[in-house]
């Protein structure tokens, strides 16, 4: 049975600036998945402390590899590089 749109209901708690009418749920959820995000967790003492939740896309190379890198677009160059060594697969061609 499929339910019926209701009419607003009149919330008394919520005030009319707060209009949710037209928010879209989920609307950042597939890029903080992907991309990652920083929870930062505030204590009473002052102090606060992070963790990093690191995305589906995310690459983190290890230290003897990081060494030979300065930075994201150094490791992009690389890579490029050795992509356009790699022969085109041909169609039909098993992929790995």
């Amino acid at each position: 049975m499929k339910k019926t749109v209701s009419e607003k209901q009149a919330d008394d708690e919520m005030r009319p600036e707060y209009d949710f009418s037209g928010a879209v749920r989920g609307k950042y959820a597939k890029s903080l998945r992907e991309n990652g995000y920083t929870v930062r967790i505030y204590h009473t003492d002052g102090t606060f402390s992070e963790r990093r939740v690191l995305g589906e896309k995310t690459v983190i190379p290890d230290a003897d590899v990081w060494e030979y890198f300065s930075s994201s677009d150094a490791v992009n160059n690389a890579l490029r590089t050795l992509i356009s060594l790699v022969p085109n697969k041909q169609a039909g061609s098993p992929s790995a």
